[in-house]
């Protein structure tokens, strides 16, 4: 077992070795896609194969813009939809609410799914709707498909982030979303690109510049040619719900965030009474454990989670949770070995407090 664990994959996790092989042969051919010489043709025509490429691995039939990420995908999507209304749900991504602004803000039940009869009396002809696969500090997956008929039934569109969605791993998006948000450095490519995959480019307003004129700036081909090799790589999502299974069983009496809900296997939320997740993480840390508060954009802020206030927690329990999350190398050993401290860590907390 390696001197540190890693348990943050939601955050970020490890690149492949094929992926990092992709990428270095990507910036062996250093031309410009856009240049219309032959070398700048020959970066395109790879540009345009790893395009396909990450589409087919999500199984998407349509377009796909390259951008620099999730956040600006679901910047992109955002600001540039062609709808005249914008909602968000309360649980959204951090990036979702500083570029949200304006939008209407719709509840979610206490285990986290949006409020459909919300949505059912917000939602209406040319409104945007952005909704996350599944949230990023509780693993809670929403229902895309009942959320996806209501939308469309009142003429709205679906914008779905699925930056924690390993590629092909809920085919309901990809039928029923307009636009959605992906990430390479989240799936085991590099960081730096993402996609935003777009129904119909009607429903968007160009800017000028590359990628059909919906995004401005050089394309950044080696980062596209490890994206597309990294979403190539099939996830297995039966071994991180096998080990997230074994850290809960082996866990007694833990209250798990969002336990009654449908949630991706790859991210678990559980919360350690009369611990704060300060404490919990500085803990961790100096024991070799690498784990988080929340989302990567928001755990090092002293706020209370947006998420856990949204779902009806209140003070001091929403500073009591952390996340682990898992990643295609984590082992059952470091499960274990997680186990056991997060047990003699509440116990220590017990003891104080008798």
């Amino acid at each position: 077992m390696a001197d540190r664990i890693y348990l943050d994959h939601a955050a970020t996790t490890p690149m492949l070795p094929e992926a990092m092989a992709a990428v270095a042969d990507g910036m062996a051919r250093w031309a410009n896609p856009s240049s219309p010489h032959a070398e700048g043709r020959a970066a395109r025509a790879l540009l345009e194969n790893a395009r396909s490429r990450i589409a087919a691995a999500y199984g998407w039939a349509h377009e796909l813009i390259l951008t620099g990420g999730a956040s600006e995908s679901l910047h992109l999507a955002l600001s540039r939809s062609m709808a005249e209304r914008r909602l968000i749900t309360a649980v959204e991504h951090d990036s979702v609410l500083r570029h949200g602004e304006g939008a209407r803000v719709l509840p979610v039940l206490a285990d986290g799914t949006l409020d459909l009869d919300a949505l059912r009396t917000s939602i209406g002809p040319r409104a945007l709707l952005c909704v996350q696969w599944a949230n990023s500090e509780t693993g809670v997956r929403q229902p895309i498909e009942a959320i996806a008929e209501i939308v469309h039934e009142a003429g709205g569109l679906l914008l779905v982030d699925a930056a924690q969605m390993p590629a092909r791993a809920d085919m309901a998006v990809m039928r029923h979303a307009d636009l959605v948000a992906v990430s390479a450095h989240k799936r085991g490519g590099p960081p730096g690109i993402g996609a935003l995959l777009v129904r119909d480019f009607s429903s968007l307003m160009p800017m000028g510049g590359q990628e059909k004129g919906y995004r401005a700036g050089t394309e950044n081909l080696p980062g596209a040619l490890g994206f597309a090799t990294a979403v190539e790589k099939p996830e297995d999502l039966r071994g991180p719900a096998a080990l997230r299974a074994r850290l809960e069983a082996a866990l007694p009496g833990v209250e798990i965030v969002g336990a009654s809900s449908a949630r991706t296997p790859l991210i678990g939320a559980y919360r350690m009474p009369g611990v704060s997740s300060a404490a919990q993480l500085i803990r961790f840390d100096m024991a070799g454990f690498a784990v988080s508060a929340g989302s990567a954009c928001s755990s090092g802020s002293m706020r209370p989670s947006h998420v856990l206030s949204a779902m009806g927690w209140a003070e001091p329990t929403l500073r009591e949770v952390v996340r682990v999350s898992f990643g295609r190398a984590t082992t059952e050993a470091e499960i274990d070995a997680f186990a056991a401290l997060w047990r003699e860590t509440a116990e220590d907390a017990r003891s104080r407090a008798a």
